[in-house]
């Protein structure tokens, strides 16, 4: 059973920036795009479900 408790994810100024051109970015792909977005989101705290349901996505 996933957790439902994210582990703490601390970006760099540099990573931050980085994933954030990754979501904006038109060349970038659908996956990668949503992965960022995930990430950015679950760095800002909030658990798994939240993220999840944000996104639209299964936890399994």
């Amino acid at each position: 059973m996933p957790s439902l408790h994210a582990a703490q994810i601390v970006l760099t100024d540099a990573e931050r920036a980085e994933l954030e051109g990754w979501t904006r970015r038109r060349t970038t792909a659908a996956g990668l795009a949503l992965r960022a977005r995930i990430v950015l989101a679950a760095s800002d705290g909030g658990t798994n479900i939240e993220v999840a349901d944000r996104f639209v996505v299964h936890l399994s």
